[in-house]
């Protein structure tokens, strides 16, 4: 068997993507944002975008594929954590 860098690529996007999924499953749940840094979900959710437009830029399957899910994944959770926020102040 040949492990190609496209192998590898494949191999981290999923590897990556799923150690995300749960937080974004326990958040879905329970909807429940406390513990969570509005700071660091707001620069990791961008960061994954400009990493999905990057993967976009240089035609990458593992790097688009892994953070179009990763990307929806987050902003799931940001939204979660910005409503909760929102509530609050009310």
């Amino acid at each position: 068997m040949n492990i190609t860098p496209e192998i590898i690529g494949y191999v981290a996007a999923v590897l990556t993507t799923s150690s995300f999924l749960p937080q974004a499953i326990l958040t879905i749940k329970t909807r429940d944002t406390d513990s969570l840094s509005m700071g660091m979900y707001s620069l990791f959710t961008s960061g994954v975008f400009c990493w999905l437009v990057y993967g976009v830029y240089i035609a990458d399957n593992a790097i688009i594929f892994a953070n179009i899910v990763t990307f929806i994944l987050a902003a799931t959770i940001l939204s979660f954590k910005i409503y909760n926020s929102y509530i609050k102040t009310k």
